[in-house]
């Protein structure tokens, strides 16, 4: 038998096996879940292949839609028993590919449960199912005063499961905090359909506190199905200054001068000029399109704390060389102001095939230092890169601008993002802030962290999941993989399963 007819054998093969065990996994799922609730013809699947990184894209064996948190409870022991990987999957709006199919595993969508359980006033709480989407827990308790404060831009769409798994923040989470200071109990399963309870509605919770653990895991440790969330009062008043700067230094110093100066903003959020650009064509939020980058730098509270806080960061942004300054005269013109930048990642849609939005996180004082470099790195891979910042925390969301059906220019803006994280590490920072690892981070967690600590993180992992079958080949890197020196394998576009099983 010659090469390319043992090739054809050994690739039948693996098409035999691959339809037996679809096979075997669809009647044992069957007999857990209507049949409106499983998926596993190539066409019904398509939409699940990827999530906000479209870069990976891969089909998973089935998609399971358990409406019961018993059918959710015996999709997992099936699983396990039948050792198939699990992929929880919430409104897909994730970043990283964390929530990528395993071609050989089953995708677990939550998206049935969109339920507010609870909602406390008084104790300004709420208790909520994991598909219920972000604005609308502030929707819910909008009547009572109250809102939920993490906000990341895509929060009319991104769900709270979501959130709690990537650790989520938004433009206001400087001073307000990520969505671990914000939950204060998380309910799920394990692996193995057993219930798990993480965290308190009191003040404090009996044993080791593993709820920091659980959330920001990445849906490596348990599936999450409901989670009781903090409300906060809504502020009598909210005011926006939009500050202009002819040189990123002097925007980055200003960053660095408002937290030294003992002013915690509500929000504080930096744009570049190509960023801007991109921004005010869309959504005509009035920037100044002349300036090197743009500060927004809100104040809330009551109108006494406001105005003693606008004027001092006025101050402030004055004495750091802001070329202009515009505070929002009203409630309607804060809105504009922010439109711009919760449009930020649809504006760069619009001038671009294809974006990767990268995360990762600097000290302030850094900031302009990483514009420079980017910018440096534009020249070096022959791509544009847009750079919008949760600057208050040093959260960078640099956009690079790219094709996708060019295999080569999907090549360079792998190494161009990877160019980046490892920037951010030896400025003293880290490889992500909000959106995860995933699998697009996979590479530069070998170089921030060794292999001892990854072998830490891969005990956590087993603590919880001995199999590994919870969303596997995610987040740790495996010691070949940082080997090879941690490159993404990509063959247009689609991430095959063998290389994501040996990560």
């Amino acid at each position: 038998m010659n090469a390319p007819l043992r090739a054809d054998a050994a690739g039948l093969a693996r098409h035999n096996e691959y339809t037996q065990r679809r096979s075997q996994v669809v009647a044992e799922l069957a007999a857990v879940l209507p049949a409106h609730a499983l998926l596993w013809h190539s066409e019904d699947t398509i939409p699940y292949e990827c999530d906000g990184l479209t870069a990976y894209r891969q089909q998973p064996l089935a998609v399971a839609l358990p409406e019961t948190e018993d059918q959710i409870a015996a999709v997992l022991r099936t699983c396990h028993r039948l050792q198939v990987p699990v992929v929880a999957r919430g409104a897909g709006t994730g970043l990283s590919g964390g929530a990528l199919p395993n071609r050989l595993g089953v995708t677990l969508s939550l998206a049935k449960f969109n339920k507010i359980v609870k909602l406390d006033p008084l104790a300004r709480t709420a208790v909520v199912q994991c598909g219920v989407r972000n604005l609308a827990i502030s929707e819910a308790a909008a009547p009572h005063g109250l809102y939920y404060a993490p906000d990341p831009s895509s929060q009319i769409a991104c769900t709270i499961g979501g959130n709690v798994a990537e650790n989520s923040g938004g433009v206001h989470c400087l001073k307000y905090g990520l969505t671990l200071h914000n939950v204060l109990r998380v309910k799920g399963f394990n692996i193995e359909g057993q219930r798990v309870d993480f965290g308190s509605e009191a003040l404090d919770a009996a044993g080791l506190d593993l709820l920091p653990l659980v959330v920001g895991s990445e849906g490596m440790l348990a599936v999450m199905t409901e989670i009781t969330v903090k409300l906060v009062p809504k502020p009598q008043l909210a005011r926006c200054i939009m500050a202009s700067f002819d040189d990123v230094r002097r925007a980055g110093d200003a960053v660095a001068n408002i937290i030294a100066a003992g002013i915690i903003p509500a929000g504080l959020e930096m744009m570049d000029k190509p960023m801007t650009a991109a921004v005010e064509d869309f959504v005509h939020a009035g920037y100044d399109l002349d300036a090197a980058a743009i500060l927004l730098c809100e104040s809330d509270g009551t109108p006494q704390e406001v105005e003693e806080e606008i004027a001092r960061m006025l101050e402030v942004l004055a004495g750091s060389g802001a070329t202009r300054m515009e505070v929002s005269r009203d409630e309607a013109q804060r809105l504009t102001f922010w439109s711009g930048r919760k449009n930020a990642f649809p504006a760069s849609g619009r001038i671009s095939p294809d974006y990767m939005c990268l995360d990762s996180t600097i000290p302030r004082k850094r900031l302009a230092d990483m514009l420079l470099a980017i910018q440096q790195m534009e020249q070096t891979y022959g791509l544009r890169c847009v750079n919008v910042f949760h600057a208050g925390d040093g959260n960078l969301h640099p956009l690079i601008l790219f094709d996708a059906n060019d295999a080569d220019q999907l090549h360079r803006c792998e190494l161009f993002g990877a160019d980046i994280l490892e920037t951010s590490v030896r400025l003293g920072g880290t490889i992500t802030g909000e959106h995860g690892v995933g699998v697009e981070k996979l590479g530069s967690m070998c170089v921030q962290f060794s292999s001892e600590e990854r072998a830490q993180f891969v005990a956590v992992k087993r603590a919880f999941d001995a199999s590994e079958l919870l969303n596997p080949g995610k987040v740790i890197p495996t010691l070949h993989r940082c080997a090879e020196g941690g490159k993404m394998v990509v063959r247009h576009g689609l991430l095959p399963f063998a290389d994501i099983s040996r990560f």
